[in-house]
């Protein structure tokens, strides 16, 4: 029988895992890796980078591909049978390494916050004793990078996906809306005259980019800066901020 920690490490920066995380990276025997494709290879690279950082012994590596997850048959059943999916990429990886009683996976941002992590891994059978390491949340380095709050006094704010930007509108009742998620740039949905954001993408690593301003006057190079850096890189994290203008 084996134990799973869920670590989360910020936005890709070595500097955003915590002295608990590492300690966590440091304990385990095992270390489960994503692959994505070739254009996302550098997203196990960095999560590389950060266990060579912050261990002197690297602990075994198990890498697994990530399955595709199919659109054809509803969002909510593709999303489900996906996580099926994924977790017997787990179990499988896991079977490779009999001997690991410590098993670990590096969770971009939070495992708490817009991540299937503890779905997932709540399908593992037989079920593993689960533990949490929080990290810094993709949330949270956006508004640090713009040195803003993300709330206004006395005033709620939601944080949701493109997708229901897109199908619903803007939120009743939010003062602000972060927006994660998001590949269709969902905030063309909506009249971008009455919005201000607060953009970035890598935030927290080298390559970050931040645009923030009225968005019908800033929208143009978000979209520019996120097609272009998409094509360098083969992959984009990227989070906003939106909030409504006062009339």
């Amino acid at each position: 029988m084996y134990d799973l920690t869920l670590i989360g490490i910020g936005t890709g920066n070595p500097d955003h895992v915590t002295f608990q995380g590492a300690q966590a990276i440091q304990d385990a025997d095992l270390i489960l890796i994503p692959r994505k494709g070739e254009n996302k290879a550098d997203l196990a690279g960095l999560r590389e980078e950060i266990i060579a950082a912050v261990t002197d012994t690297p602990p075994q590596i198990a890498y697994f591909d990530v399955p595709q997850r199919r659109a054809d048959d509803g969002y909510l059943r593709g999303v489900d049978e996906w996580h099926d999916a994924i977790a017997l990429r787990w179990h499988e990886a896991i079977l490779t390494h009999p001997g690991a009683r410590h098993v670990a996976l590096l969770i971009w941002g939070d495992p708490s916050l817009y991540d299937s992590s503890l779905r997932i891994a709540a399908r593992l059978e037989p079920q593993p004793m689960i533990r949490v390491i929080p990290g810094i949340t993709a949330l949270q380095a956006l508004t640090a990078a713009h040195a803003i709050p993300i709330n206004d006094l006395g005033a709620p704010y939601v944080v949701t996906s493109g997708r229901r930007i897109r199908d619903e509108g803007w939120p009743a009742n939010a003062s602000k809306v972060a927006v994660m998620l998001d590949g269709e740039c969902s905030f063309q949905s909506l009249d971008m005259a009455d919005y201000d954001i607060w953009w970035g993408a890598y935030v927290g690593m080298k390559q970050e980019i931040l645009i923030k301003g009225h968005l019908d006057e800033v929208a143009g190079d978000i979209l520019a800066n996120r097609a272009r850096c998409r094509a360098d890189h083969g992959w984009i994290m990227d989070i906003y901020l939106l909030k409504k203008r006062a009339i």
